[in-house]
């Protein structure tokens, strides 16, 4: 599933504002000068209303989902997206977005794999697939040679260095897979994969 679409919303959390306390004053101990001055009964009793009406914060209304709540695709989109940054924060250090990942992945299991088919596998379209490969190409963790069929399109395939890290972020991404897994449910596991295959299959 491509990042992106419509389905985004916004959220935000309201402060609320405590009242000052009132500190109770008391006298010095004769002979000892008090190492800290005691408040002014002014300001000690001080609340939040006292604030001129420009400084206070007002707490912002509850939001609600309206009709998103009941839609399969705002629910898609937001695990997508708990996901991939989920992922992105356990690979941070190797900074690689987690899409990247999938497309090394797909172009080690699938040696010679075109640029064609990666997309059509991936769900990618040629606007963000062709940027994506760029990128891997500049980094020196894939390589594009022309095929000799269709001078046209271009064989995909890892270099050396590409191989070495696909090793690295794939001990990552089993250990992110068990978190979901944790979540879903081996149990529920097999069919939540069959139904999110068939969403994808029958709107591709």
């Amino acid at each position: 599933m491509q990042a992106g679409g419509p389905w985004h919303y916004a959220s935000g959390k309201g402060k609320a504002v405590g009242a000052g306390r009132t500190v109770a004053r008391t006298g010095p101990t004769p002979g000892i000068r008090s190492a800290t001055a005691a408040p002014s009964p002014r300001r000690a009793n001080k609340s939040a209303d006292d604030k001129p009406a420009s400084s206070r914060r007002e707490p912002e209304p509850p939001l609600t989902l309206g009709p998103l709540a009941d839609f399969v695709g705002f629910h898609l989109r937001l695990a997508q997206e708990a996901s991939f940054q989920a992922f992105a924060r356990r690979v941070r250090a190797i900074d690689l977005r987690p899409g990247r990942f999938a497309i090394m992945a797909l172009i080690a299991e699938n040696r010679g794999l075109s640029q064609t088919a990666l997309g059509r596998i991936s769900g990618r379209d040629k606007s963000s697939l062709t940027p994506a490969l760029d990128d891997l190409e500049r980094r020196g963790l894939i390589r594009r040679r022309r095929l000799p069929t269709d001078r046209r399109s271009y064989a995909l395939a890892l270099t050396t260095k590409g191989s070495r890290l696909l090793q690295k972020l794939i001990v990552h991404a089993r250990a992110h897979d068990r978190g979901l897994d944790e979540i879903v449910g081996l149990d529920n596991k097999a069919e939540f994969i069959a139904i999110l295959r068939r969403i994808a299959t029958a709107l591709a």
